[in-house]
């Protein structure tokens, strides 16, 4: 499997894929540059990503080298190692990453994560920072909390709010009365970051890159081996998904719903609690194998839209898996919406799955 992901990754270096849906722009590849006019949301990753043109909605960002050089009309999600918000957020900004710049005001909230924190731009909301260097040189008119090692204010530095400090030793770190007067400053030890903070940011540096970037590989192998070892099979199986979703998504919900029911049924038999288990691995089984195969469909649907053929070889195979994966991944990250896409996306695919092998008399393959 570890070679199938090599396979993929030379493949995806090319160029960057493009997927246009509903004013949305979904964009992977080694370098990524986002330039469609009157974007609404946009959904970015790879090596090197920029944004050169307004955006109306929401920016989604990923990869190793990020720059924001045009205005978000939203909020702007992003992580990487290194990220340089140079244009103006009008909603929120939450962003993780190594060494992060802000040089443009950001209308909303402003919750950064990394090592080397630099905030040159005045934020209209309040300002969640954590890392080892934090500099503030603008005003915050809101509140502030931050925990850094090394905490540095310029001479544009103020805080509307109060300003709360989260030290290993309370005391230690040294506030200019211009920045925020003693009476609006409040000292905690580090120990209290973790429960009033860090369990509420929608970004947390030590898990959440690692963590999707993880999941992406994972889905990524799973499906590229899977298509590689059954090529007719999952054909069959995407296929279902593309050609009839409602049918897929109404026969996966049936499905998923009876799996879970009947470990409800086994339960109130009492004698059989001792197949509970079996009901539950199933049900998750079915889940997982949902979301892969909903994953490769979708990989092979953005793939055919921006006007490749269907997957014909293992490299196709592979990364058709890795660009389903990841689009699947980014859209899981949009608020509210996001996890009711995931939801039918594994939906689909388990009825897929069942289409294929059970072959329901209401339904016929495709």
């Amino acid at each position: 499997m570890t070679s199938l992901a090599l396979v993929a990754a030379p493949l995806a270096a090319e160029d960057s894929e493009t997927f246009l849906f509903g004013g949305d722009v979904f964009r992977a590849g080694q370098t990524v540059m986002m330039d469609v006019a009157d974007a609404d949301d946009v959904f970015l990753a790879g090596e090197t990503v920029s944004v050169t043109a307004p955006i109306t909605g929401t920016a989604h960002m990923a990869g190793r080298w990020l720059t924001l050089r045009a205005a978000v009309g939203d909020g702007l999600y992003a992580a990487g190692q290194t990220l340089s918000v140079e244009a103006p957020v009008t909603g929120d900004a939450s962003l993780a990453g190594q060494k992060i710049d802000i040089r443009e005001p950001v209308s909303g909230d402003l919750r950064v994560f990394g090592s080397e924190i630099t905030i040159d731009a005045p934020v209209a909301g309040s300002l969640v920072a954590a890392g080892e260097f934090v500099s503030l040189n603008a005003a915050v008119d809101g509140d502030m909390a931050v925990t850094a090692r090394s905490l540095d204010f310029g001479t544009g530095a103020a805080i509307a709010g109060q300003l709360i400090l989260f030290e290993e030793d309370p005391g230690t770190l040294e506030i200019p009365e211009s920045v925020a007067p003693a009476d609006r400053i409040d000292r905690r030890e580090i120990e209290a970051w973790e429960r009033d903070y860090a369990r509420y940011n929608p970004v947390r540096p030590r898990n959440v890159v690692l963590s999707f970037l993880t999941g992406v590989l994972i889905v990524t192998v799973v499906a590229a081996a899977v298509a590689a070892l059954a090529p007719e099979t999952m054909a069959r199986l995407r296929r279902t998904v593309l050609d009839a979703p409602g049918r897929s998504l109404a026969t996966g919900f049936v499905t998923v719903s009876a799996l879970v029911g009947s470990g409800i049924v086994l339960g109130l038999t009492l004698i059989g609690l001792l197949l509970l288990p079996a009901a539950i691995f199933l049900a998750l089984a079915a889940g997982f194998a949902g979301y892969v195969i909903g994953a490769y469909a979708l990989g092979v649907g953005i793939l055919s839209a921006s006007g490749r053929h269907d997957p014909a070889s293992t490299g196709d195979r592979a990364l058709a898996a890795g660009v389903g994966a990841l689009a699947a991944g980014l859209v899981g990250l949009v608020p509210f919406v996001g996890w009711l896409a995931m939801v039918a996306l594994v939906l689909a695919g388990a009825g897929a799955l069942c289409i294929q092998i059970l072959r329901p008399r209401l339904f016929s393959p495709v």
